[in-house]
């Protein structure tokens, strides 16, 4: 049985959505994809649309949702959780969440870093074996990641600061989101995001 999934992820610079059919395969059928640090909330729902028309989808045809947890920027994640949790709920279909650095680590083969910006000097990071998470997500400074891999993909002004070989990934893609679901079957799990680290945002000292 093939299923029709929005697949939605806003953790990086990339405000992506897609179309996926998952049968044996997973088919990519439309992305949208903007690259766009402060655009996640201006142009995640178009992106959505767009897919979906290019897709030739109706949104009461789809099977479930996928978006990625992160790690991300508050704001950011915020913007795609919250919509793939307004799109479960209006259609009455599952969501289902994923570690965005998996997203990007699906295929590779071997021992590999996954890097993206997590702004103030430092990286958010996963080392993945196979395609497999074994080790993080974690937020440090670049000199501070255990590297450990023989290779490293990610956002291309990251990967730079490791002296490794690059591969293609740069940012989660619509058929990477579906495939790091790992259970298709089972209860989808709470949505929660992967912050690693408080907002920048603090109360003031009044509120108190």
């Amino acid at each position: 049985m093939s299923r029709l999934i929005l697949a939605i992820d806003t953790a990086t610079p990339a405000v992506t959505a897609g179309v996926v059919r998952l049968g044996d395969d997973v088919e990519l059928l439309a992305e949208q994809v903007t690259v766009d640090p402060r655009a996640h909330a201006e142009r995640l729902t178009p992106n959505i649309v767009a897919a979906l028309d290019d897709a030739g989808v109706a949104a009461g045809e789809l099977d479930a949702v996928v978006v990625g947890c992160g790690p991300g920027p508050f704001t950011g994640l915020r913007v795609g959780m919250a919509t793939a949790a307004a799109f479960g709920h209006a259609l009455g279909i599952p969501v289902r969440g994923v570690c965005s650095l998996d997203a990007i680590a699906v295929g590779t083969a071997g021992d590999v870093l996954v890097v993206t910006d997590a702004r103030r000097r430092e990286v958010y990071w996963a080392r993945y074996r196979d395609g497999v998470r074994i080790d993080g997500p974690a937020v440090n400074a670049a000199a501070d990641v255990p590297v450990g891999a023989a290779a490293v993909a990610g956002s291309p002004e990251h990967t730079a600061l490791f002296d490794l070989p690059r591969l293609a990934p740069v940012y989660p893609s619509a058929t990477g989101l579906v495939a790091a679901v790992a259970d298709w079957d089972s209860e989808p799990e709470p949505l929660v995001p992967l912050y690693l680290r408080r907002p920048d945002a603090k109360p003031s000292a009044g509120a108190r």
